[in-house]
């Protein structure tokens, strides 16, 4: 994959994420208004907070803004928005007539609309000079006043149409349940347990372990690179289940109260497994075994180690997602405890050329840190969901991609390609959010930094007969948990005694890292109630609960959307690449050893290794990995099917009760009248016929609620575009001709 990774200095954070694209004319990329937006977006996200559930919603309401400037002059495409109903929120448009250059008409009414959106949602952000900058910067490279203010588009003025539609989007984004108007800020959630005090290591005994426990930073920086006042950072999101979606089928949501709050669930996947109270079953327990794996990961860390492993698509990913775990039995086989990943059967042939993917030795260790920091997506990141939009980027720039929808059909101009492909990718982003964080709030669950410090502390539950005994402690593991004992170099350390406390081997932390550009932390005994994430020290883990993982199903849902909507599982060319440079690209430490080059043959290859990353960083235990790609499968899937109803004209809005409403031609073929039927609810006003060159051949004006009947005897043999205006909005059918 084509990006760059530049080399960090102190004063400046690494951007991880900077695209190079494969369409540079002298210099300057040759891009589609739409891409030329996205990367405006994306740049203010990375400008702003680190909020995957707010960034997710900013990215889907932008691609409704591009898709709805495209959809009013390309029938017969539905705008999602502009003219219709959706999420019971209607927005009205006097429809404007068919201009004589839809593109250039598209541009500017887009333009407008994101200039303004851009200007609202990101207000508020410590990078808004540098944002606002940016954004005026392109208006004026594209000709355009940005202070025209109008939204009265009577006139015809596309700017003033741009307007009106940032502006319903705006006041949609109002009412749909974020609590935007507060800053996204939860009403009701309060966490079960008291802070973690990072800096003092205190015995973290004093908690339900089965929940989520807040940090306390002596200075706080989010994973965009900002100090945060207060040290203390709070749930992001519990309540965020409760924002409309998109695709997502109130047939499978569940209003449930955990005795905190109320949580919106869709597809429920269950809980997750909570800790052992009665029986000193040790490794046996799935909650310690999870927990006890992140260890093991961790243990991998250190470039010191030789192991390698083949890091080639010859080896990695082509896993069957109908095999994933279901019992704890399945688990254990599905990831190596011991040696890292999970299960996959590699591909035998790169099926663009025909021939083997070519092996690739890389350090376990080299490996494994990379991945925990280049998916991470931080700092000075996009956030997830924008990482994903970087990829989908850098799959259109291909020069080896046929840009036909679903691999079927016309090749599609860049412009239309990438409004289709953005509120397809959008649309599963947020509902993945909604989605995730509905779940994370319910269920509320620990992260790996709490509960092994809790567990460590409590002792080892392998053994009764044994020191330091506790049904709620770490299990005993030869060379990776072990108890102290006399003689140990733990023994005394820090001017304490830990006789009979635990040891772990891992990744030593933050505290033997001074200078990351020099400076390796390793991997070494250490007490195990001072074990950390493989993260920066001011961060150490995203500040909401664990269950279900927000990468696992965002990256599941993006590969779904970019399998369906390329009508592709591979990377054009068989492969995507990413250049890992030596020494440079590790953010918090120095590394990797050696330069490598990670490789994925499908987007579902790159999606499992997301989730993988996590569990190597020490953010997630698996039981948080799977029930996420499952629901990111199906997200993305149903954001799919969605939008290409309306892509191809068959979604007039959104009744109140959330139901779709369909307009339906027949007989279609036809060959001398067609019957337009449509739910009572509404009325149909006025049909207008439109031949391929978007010239109008015929109109008919209805005055009554009937079902309107349409004479086509005069119509040639043909496709035709059928434009309805409704009591309920405008939508566009397709009706061929033939007799």
């Amino acid at each position: 994959m084509n990006y760059t990774a530049t080399t960090p200095n102190v004063m400046k954070f690494k951007i991880f994420f900077v695209l190079v694209t494969l369409s540079i004319v002298n210099g300057i990329a040759q891009h589609s208004p739409a891409r030329d937006w996205n990367e405006e977006m994306l740049h203010a996200i990375r400008n702003d907070f680190a909020r995957p559930t707010v960034h997710a919603r900013n990215l889907f309401h932008s691609t409704i803004l591009m898709y709805d400037a495209w959809a009013i002059f390309n029938p017969p495409a539905s705008p999602v928005l502009l003219g219709n109903t959706f999420q019971g929120f209607s927005t009205s448009y006097n429809v404007l007539p068919s201009p004589t250059h839809p593109d250039e008409a598209t541009k500017e009414v887009m333009s407008y609309a994101l200039y303004r959106f851009i200007k609202h949602r990101f207000e508020n952000s410590p990078g808004v000079e540098e944002i606002f900058t940016a954004i005026d910067a392109l208006m004026i490279e594209y000709g355009y006043d940005p202070t025209i203010t109008t939204m009265d588009y009577s006139d015809g003025s596309y700017a003033a149409l741009g307007n009106y539609l940032a502006a319903k989007m705006i006041e949609f984004g109002f009412q749909d349940n974020s609590n935007e108007q507060n800053d996204y800020a939860s009403q009701f959630y309060a966490p079960v347990n008291p802070p973690l005090i990072l800096e003092e290591y205190e015995d973290n005994i004093n908690i339900n372990p089965d929940h989520w426990q807040p940090l306390a930073f002596e200075s706080y920086i989010d994973q965009s690179g900002n100090v945060i006042p207060g040290g203390i950072p709070n749930f992001l999101g519990p309540e965020w289940g409760e924002v409309s979606p998109f695709a997502l089928q109130e047939e499978d949501l569940e209003i449930l109260n955990n005795g905190s709050i109320t949580s919106y669930i869709y597809n429920d996947p269950g809980a997750p497994p909570y800790i052992q109270d009665s029986a000193a079953n040790g490794i046996e327990d799935p909650y310690k075994w999870n927990f006890s794996l992140v260890l093991s990961w961790s243990s991998h860390l250190d470039p010191a180690l030789p192991t390698q492993i083949d890091i080639s698509p010859a080896t990695l990913g082509n896993f069957d997602s109908s095999l994933f775990p279901e019992t704890f039995a399945e688990y254990k086989d599905f990831y190596d405890f011991t040696n890292g990943g999970a299960t996959g059967n590699g591909h035998e042939l790169n099926p663009a050329t025909g021939l083997p993917y070519e092996p690739q030795l890389v350090k376990l260790s080299d490996y494994s840190r990379v991945l925990a920091e280049f998916w991470a997506d931080g700092p000075d990141s996009e956030t997830p969901p924008g990482h994903w939009f970087v990829i989908l980027n850098y799959v259109s720039d291909h020069p080896l991609l046929e840009k036909k929808f679903a691999g079927e059909g016309p090749v599609l101009s860049d412009l239309e390609w990438d409004v289709k492909l953005y509120l397809t990718l959008g649309g599963a982003m947020h509902d993945a959010a909604v989605t995730t964080w509905g779940i994370k709030g319910y269920y509320d669950y620990t992260r790996p930094i709490s509960t092994i410090r809790y567990m460590a502390a409590k002792g080892q539950s392998t053994d009764p007969a044994l020191p330091n005994f506790d049904p709620h402690g770490l299990p005993l593991i030869d060379n990776l948990i072990e108890i102290i004992e006399p003689g140990d170099p733990l023994e005394f350390s820090d001017d304490e005694i830990h006789l009979g406390d635990l040891k772990v081997l891992a990744w030593k932390g933050p505290d033997y890292i001074e200078d990351p550009t020099t400076d390796i932390a390793g991997v070494d005994w250490i007490l195990a109630k001072r074990w950390w994430p493989y993260q920066r020290g001011t961060f150490v883990t995203p500040p909401f609960a664990g269950y279900v993982s927000g990468h696992s199903t965002f990256s599941r849902a993006a590969a779904e959307v970019l399998t369906f909507a390329t009508g592709d599982a591979f990377f054009p060319g068989g492969m995507g690449t990413f250049e890992i440079e030596q020494d440079t690209f590790l953010f918090f430490e120095k590394g990797p050893s050696e330069p490598f080059t990670l490789q994925w043959a499908t987007y579902r290859d790159a999606s499992d290794q997301t989730s993988l990353s996590r569990i190597w960083g020490g953010i997630h235990p698996p039981v948080d990995d799977v029930p996420g790609r499952k629901l990111g499968e199906q997200i993305g899937l149903d954001a799919y099917n969605l939008a290409v109803q309306y892509f191809n004209g068959e979604i007039l809005g959104n009744e109140e009760n959330g139901q779709l409403i369909e307009l339906v031609l027949y007989p279609n073929p036809a060959k001398n009248t067609v019957q337009i039927a449509h739910p009572i609810t509404l009325t149909v006003e006025t049909i207008e016929v439109f031949d391929t060159a978007s010239r109008k051949v015929k109109s008919l004006q209805n005055n009554t609620t009937a079902q309107p009947v349409l004479d086509v005897q005069t119509l040639e043999n043909g496709l035709y575009i059928i434009k309805i205006q409704t009591s309920k909005g405008v939508v566009s059918k397709q009706l061929l001709v033939h007799r």
